[in-house]
Formats: structure tokens, sequence, C-alpha cells
């Protein structure tokens, strides 16, 4: 078990790391993390829907996504309220002062049943926590943490970030606040995100092991390297914004904004300076606007409307730039977006950009699923492949708006070619696909074009998984944590 003295300690790549450590030792393992509260999420093949992390971690451990690794995913809409993901299907919303009543038992139910499955598999389970486990006011419906640590009888590892300052205090506060039995379970302590000299840590470390009877285990350094983001705070440590790049572009950051992940391989482009635009914010004069994925796309909308930033994007479509949409963004590029039923929020319709000549519905049903099909843009015909997780249906009403892929309900592009849109998350992962974009937004700029012979993005994940292990393994001892005939 992974937990955190508080959210972004690093548990996720910490996870992520031990997956891919234990991997490369011979043994079956796999992440777990009974109930993530995120926006970041993807479709597994059988269409069901996880929290990205848990995928990450998966594809860290050499396997595919599966729903039991995730059993339970809240993903906030709004107004206090998150939609329910139980077992990959959406089961309803609630307000977090309703959760506990109604989907309690039902939720520690999922998450039995899914540890079971993946002991009947695998011989190691890597638990990932969330938050703290020593939120006292939420101890008691904790189904992250402690609980599941105890139910397995797991040892446990706490992580905390000395960057952020505190991490003395905030090891010995957590431990005095777990129970005597959770407080037994943890057998390390790992200080992570340390910049400086190892010496210098050393006496607080001995008086950290004194004072509390717990060894630390790890030291980690910061690593700058890519790896994806869990949720929103992530945002303000991306490492996308290079001073030598060709090409800028911006993105959107939406009050809500929800699998920004697609943009990984746009930050991995040694080409591309990638930067965030808070709503009010000047846009400035970028290559290409992108607005990404929100789980409550209407109300964002409205923000951007509200702070002028809708303003701001079409005086810079007039201007000739380049606008694209993702998911909720693609719906946003459109001239209506209707929910009579308030699906995703309140009632109503809403009026788009008006870039593209598209109309979106909301449905009761919300579509998760992966993709495979052809572009026939920007570059004759290229392999595509991603996933969708919408419940908007949009189609095109007049005939400027040509489809983008060969599945004509994935995307379009408008007939200047210079707003296009999709429901596809990770278009960009697709190497040559990306690249022929690219060169799009160059040839504008009169720059030389791009090879196409790039691999898709994954390859460049996985190896970023060996890399992040290798560093963190010569600072890691996971002794504590193995059973004596697991050591190799």
């Amino acid at each position: 078990m992974v937990v955190g003295t508080t959210s972004h300690a690093g548990k996720s790549l910490l996870t992520a790391a031990i997956c891919r450590i234990l991997k490369r030792q011979g043994y079956r393992v796999t992440p777990f993390k009974g109930q993530n509260m995120a926006l970041n999420a993807y479709a597994i093949a059988d269409g069901g829907e996880i929290g990205y992390a848990q995928a990450v971690q998966a594809w860290a451990a050499g396997l595919e996504p599966a729903i039991a690794m995730n059993p339970i995913l809240l993903k906030p809409q709004g107004d206090m309220t998150s939609q329910v993901i139980l077992e990959g299907k959406a089961v309803g919303r609630t307000r977090a002062a309703d959760y506990y009543r109604d989907y309690f038992e039902r939720g520690w139910q999922a998450i039995q049943r899914s540890l079971q499955q993946l002991a009947r598999h695998y011989e190691f389970v890597v638990c990932e926590g969330a938050g703290s486990p020593a939120e006292i006011n939420l101890k008691h419906r904790d189904l992250t943490n402690m609980r599941v640590a105890r139910y397995l009888n797991a040892p446990t590892l706490l992580v905390v970030d000395i960057d952020r300052g505190g991490a003395f205090a905030h090891v010995v506060g957590t431990l005095a606040l777990l129970d005597s039995d959770e407080r037994a379970l943890i057998k390390g302590v790992v200080i992570n995100k340390f910049r400086g000299q190892r010496s210098l840590l050393e006496s607080g470390i001995q008086w950290l092991e004194n004072y509390t009877g717990v060894p630390v285990v790890g030291v980690i350094p910061w690593l700058d390297r890519p790896f994806p983001a869990e949720d929103s705070l992530d945002l303000f440590e991306r490492r996308g914004r290079r001073r030598d790049a060709d090409l800028e572009i911006a993105v959107v950051r939406l009050p809500r904004i929800a699998n920004f992940t697609d943009f990984d391989p746009l930050v991995a482009e040694p080409s591309v300076s990638l930067r965030y635009v808070m709503p009010g914010e000047a846009i400035g004069q970028p290559d290409a606007v992108v607005i990404p994925g929100s789980k409550a796309t209407r109300s964002d909308l409205e923000t951007l409307r509200e702070r002028g930033t809708l303003a701001a994007l079409q005086s810079y479509a007039t201007a000739g730039g380049t606008v694209v949409g993702i998911c909720g963004g693609l719906q946003m590029l459109g001239r209506t977006i209707a929910d009579p039923h308030g699906f995703e929020g309140d009632a109503g319709t809403s009026e788009g950009l008006g870039l593209l000549p598209l109309e979106t519905a909301i449905a009761a049903e919300k579509l998760t699923q992966q993709r495979t099909t052809r572009s026939r843009w920007p570059l004759g015909e290229l392999p595509v492949e991603g996933y969708e997780i919408h419940q908007g249906r949009t189609a095109a009403i007049a005939p400027e708006c040509m489809q983008m892929f060969a599945d004509c309900d994935l995307g379009f592009v408008h007939a200047g070619r210079s707003h296009w849109g999709c429901y596809l998350h990770g278009v960009f992962e697709n190497g040559a696909w990306r690249r022929a974009w690219l060169n799009q937004l160059r040839l504008r700029r009169n720059l030389a074009p791009l090879s196409l012979e790039v691999p898709h993005y994954r390859q460049q994940r996985d190896a970023s998984f060996d890399a992040i292990a290798d560093a963190i393994d010569t600072h890691l001892d996971l002794t504590p944590l193995l059973p004596k005939h697991a050591a190799k």
C-alpha cells in the first residue's frame, strides 16, 4: 500500500514505479486504487471507464487496464456534485453529503470484489491511497486508504513531499492520527521530491526514525521527467514551456478541465512550447489554441463567455488563428449545446463559439469506447486510434464542415482547414498524425516539415517508465514491504 501525507505527494508516480520495478524482477504485478476522484479518465477495451492514473500504472506493469484496478471513480461536476462510476459504469450523480449514505456499502463491496479478482491472477497488488489517510472527519467513510490496507494486512509506505516544506511535521502528524492497528502497518517513509545534497538531510532522517520508530526507506530526488498527471494540481508543474521552440500552442485551462493528459505528446515534442491560459487571461498569438475536454461543458462555456475568453477566441479565429476542440472542446466550437434534461448540469441550451457548423445534444447514455480508424485529414489517410468518453452527440448542420475521420461521428474540420474538433482522446499520441498536423502549422510559418517517421507515443511513455524506475530504484529500499520469499 502506498499512502501520502497529502494530495500530490507522489503516490501515483511511486505506485507506477514500484509496478515497473517488480515487473522487471519477473513478478506478476498489478496496480489498484479503490476510489479515485479525478477528471482524467480512460476507456478500457470492453468500454468501461477508470481513472487515467490507474491505466498508466497498468501500462507500467505491462498490463492492459482493467476495471478491477479502479472500481470507483468520482468525476466532479461542480455545485458539490460528482458523477459516480462504479465498476466501470456511470450509475448516478451525488452530492458529497449523500455519497456515504448512498454508495459507501456498494463501493466497499465493489472494492472487495476487485481485490479478490486481482488476487487470483497476480503475485503483487500495489495499492494507491488518496489524499491523506489521517483526515479525522473522513476516516469513518474512507474507502481508499487504511481500510484497504487493513483488509489486506498490507505493508504500507507513507510518502511525503519535502518540496512543499514541513515534511517532518507531516509525517509525525499523520502517524499520530492513525489508529494503532493502522500505524502498525506503516513499514517505511519515503521522502519525495528532494532537491539538494542527501548528506544535509541525514540528521533529520535520523531524528525522524528515532522519534517514530519507522525507517526512512527512500529519499527520491526531484525527477524532471514527463509523467502523466492525475489531477489539475499537476498543471502547475507541467514542463511544456520552451524558449527555443518553433511553435507555441495554448491550451485553455477550463475550470473543470478533463483528460488534459491528451497534451502530454505535445509536451514531449521538442519543437513545441505548450502553455495553459486561464479564463480571462490574454491568449496572445500562439500558432494554435486548443479547448480541452470538460466534465461540465456548458458551465465552463459560460465561464469563458463571462470572462471574455470566448470573444477573444472568436477574434483570434477571425484573424486567422487555428482553434482546436477535443471532446467538450469540440462541442464548444459548434453553434449550440443542448441539455434539455439536465444530464450534465442545469437543463438548458448554450450558444457555442460558432466556429464549426455543429449542434450537440446531451444524451442520457454515456459513450465510453476505444476507437481505431483512419483520418482523412490533414494528410491523405493516416491510421488513428484513441478512446471516447462523452454523453454529447454532435452532428454537422452545414456543408462547409467535413468529416475528419472515416467514422463520421469522431470529428469534423472546417473547409478552411483552420478549425477542427474531435471526440477522440489520445489523438495526439498517434505519431504520424500529430506530426502531419504540426506540419500544417509549420507551413504557415515557412518552417521545414517534421518527419512523419515517428512511433506511437506509447513507446515513448513506456521508455519513461523504465527511466523513472531506474531513477527511483536506486533510492528506494522495498525490502521492508516484500515477503522474504519474494526477495530477488
